[in-house]
C-alpha cells in the first residue's frame, strides 16, 4: 500500500518553514516603513492602549469596591450628631381638650386630648379656639367625613360661609401650621402619627404640593407658589388608632388622646361607603376627567351614620 503524499515523507525532502508574517498590531517600525503602514499601526496602538486603560478602571474598581462598602457600612454605624435631636416619647402636653361623640344620636363617650403647646404652638393655639369656641365658630354639632382603618377624621369648617370667615379671622392664616409642619419634615420637631394622635390636616395629600414659579411684580422677579387648588383649611382633624406614618406628608401632629380610645375604636366600626378607586372604570372616569367619578370619590371612606361632635371645649384643670 502507498502513501499519497509519499514525496513529503522522503528523506530527499527538505524541510521549508513557512513565512512568518509579523502581528499587525506590532509597535516596531522600521526606516522604510510607508507612511500609510506608521499611520495604521499608530491607530492600533491608540485602540489597545483604550482597552488598556478600561482594564485597569475595571480592575481599580473591583479592588475599591469593598473599600467603599465598608466606608458606607462604617458612615451608617456612625450617629449624626444633630444638634437639636427630636423626642417623640417625651413631650409633655400643656392643655386638655375634650370633645363628646354621639353616632346616629347616641352618645358613645368622651375623647381627651392632650395638646403640645410647647412643641407647636401654632398648631395648639389654632386647635384649642375652635375646641373651646373663642374662634366664633367650634367644632360642635360637626361631622366626621372619614373613616379609615387607622384613623378617623373630622370635617372640621366649612372652607366657605360666614364659618370660615370666622375662623379664618380668628386663627388667622395657614401658613403657620404649614411652617411647623414643614420643620417636622425636616426633623426639627415630632411630627410622628403614632398610634393615639391628634393631628391638623394642612394639605390634601391626593393632590401634589404646590410647585414654586418665577413671576414679574412691579418690575421685581419674586418666587411664589402655583395654587392647584382650593385645600384644607386648617381646621380638619385626624385622630389614629393605630401608627399611620402615611399621614405625616399632610397632617401636622398637635396633641394625643389621653383618654377615650374605646371611643375612637367605637367610630372605626361603624359602617362607611367603599372605596371603589381599585375599579378599571373608576380610574378610566378619572383619568378623563369624568366629573362624576371626583364626586363619586369624595364620598369614598364616609360613614352611612351620623358620627357627631355633640360637645368639645378646654378643661380648665392643669394637672397633666
Amino acid at each position: 500500500m502507498m502513501l499519497r503524499n509519499a514525496k513529503l515523507l522522503s528523506p530527499s525532502a527538505k524541510f521549508q518553514p513557512s513565512s512568518i508574517e509579523p502581528p499587525q498590531n506590532s509597535r516596531r517600525t522600521t526606516v522604510g516603513t510607508s507612511p500609510s503602514s506608521l499611520e495604521r499601526n499608530c491607530k492600533l496602538s491608540r485602540r489597545n492602549l483604550s482597552k488598556s486603560s478600561l482594564l485597569l478602571l475595571l480592575g481599580t474598581q473591583t479592588a475599591l469596591t469593598p473599600l467603599l462598602d465598608f466606608s458606607k457600612a462604617q458612615a451608617a454605624d456612625t450617629p449624626i450628631n444633630n444638634p437639636n435631636p427630636t423626642n417623640c416619647v417625651d413631650r409633655v402636653p400643656t392643655k386638655k381638650a375634650f370633645i363628646d361623640v354621639s353616632i346616629d344620636g347616641e352618645p358613645v363617650g368622651r375623647i381627651i386630648i392632650g395638646l403640645y403647646g410647647d412643641d407647636v404652638p401654632a398648631g395648639a393655639a389654632r386647635f384649642s379656639s375652635i375646641v373651646s369656641g373663642k374662634a366664633g365658630i367650634s367644632y360642635r354639632r360637626k361631622e366626621f367625613v372619614k373613616i379609615m382603618p387607622g384613623y378617623v377624621q373630622h370635617g372640621g369648617i366649612r372652607s366657605y360661609g360666614v364659618d370660615a370667615e370666622r375662623a379664618t379671622a380668628a386663627v388667622g392664616s395657614l401658613q403657620n401650621l404649614i411652617e411647623e409642619w414643614e420643620r417636622g419634615r425636616r426633623g426639627e420637631i415630632c411630627n410622628e402619627n403614632r398610634a393615639g394622635s391628634v393631628g391638623i390636616v394642612v394639605r390634601d395629600p391626593s393632590k401634589p404640593p404646590p410647585k414654586t414659579k418665577l413671576v414679574a411684580r412691579n418690575g421685581k422677579f419674586v418666587v411664589e407658589e402655583e395654587v392647584n387648588a382650593v385645600g384644607p383649611n386648617g381646621t380638619e382633624f385626624v385622630i389614629t388608632a393605630v401608627d399611620s406614618p402615611e399621614l405625616e406628608d399632610s397632617v401636622l401632629v398637635i396633641g394625643k388622646v389621653l383618654e377615650g380610645m374605646g371611643v375612637v375604636d367605637k367610630i372605626r366600626q361603624v359602617k362607611t361607603v367603599r372605596d371603589n378607586t381599585s375599579s378599571p372604570y373608576f380610574r378610566v372616569a378619572k383619568v378623563i376627567g369624568d366629573k362624576r367619578a371626583v364626586v363619586a370619590e369624595r364620598g369614598f371612606n364616609r360613614p352611612y351614620s351620623k358620627v357627631v361632635v355633640t360637645s368639645c371645649g378646654l378643661i380648665e384643670s392643669q394637672s397633666l
